[in-house]
């Protein structure tokens, strides 16, 4: 084994032990596209935890959705982004669909950015997620137009860790539960 193997070159990747360096264009790789098969699909969608505050404790709507399986899950309400609406907007509009909640844009939480495969395409998804104040409504998900929340439900804030079915939407009420505390 020559010690040269073992050396990285000018903006190289170094060998592995016993091996050959790897040769990766730079170039190439910033260049690469998807490989050929299905399409790629952009999707943009916005929701977020509307909150209210019950007995001195604060409760986010959630909602209840059946995922690709068929398994009933509890996630935050989303939906994709309609002509020219902001993320924002989407995510007020959205919120009071599959709620019946309306509510206010307090601060934004984060993105939660995922790809996945459908039947016939490739979707890489980009959501926008807020932190809104409750502002009225009641409870429903009579609004939802496509029909896809099965139910909703207040739940304590410290109680979404263990309620919601996605890590990603876990970590984004927990950072809200942090900004309530913070804000008390």
């Amino acid at each position: 084994m020559s010690s040269a193997a073992h050396t990285p070159r000018p903006g190289g990747v170094p060998a592995p032990p016993g091996g050959h360096a790897l040769r990766i264009d730079p170039r190439a790789a910033a260049t690469r596209v998807p490989s050929p098969g299905l399409p790629v699909v952009e999707e943009t969608s916005a929701g977020g935890l509307v909150v209210h505050t019950l007995q001195g404790v604060a409760q986010a709507a959630v909602i209840a959705r059946r995922n690709r399986a068929g398994r009933l899950e509890w996630c935050l309400p989303k939906g994709h982004l309609e002509g020219d609406e902001t993320p924002e907007e989407a995510a007020v509009r959205e919120i009071a669909e599959e709620t019946g909640i309306q509510g206010r844009v307090l601060r934004r939480l984060g993105v939660i950015d995922y790809w996945f495969t459908g039947d016939d395409r490739r979707v890489h998804k980009v959501v926008h997620h807020f932190l809104l104040g409750a502002l009225g409504g009641e409870l429903t998900v009579e609004g939802d137009p496509d029909g896809e929340a099965e139910d909703v439900e207040w739940v304590a804030i410290t109680d979404l860790p263990g309620r919601l079915a996605y890590p990603n939407e876990r970590r984004l009420a927990e950072a809200a539960h942090l900004l309530l505390v913070g804000e008390a």
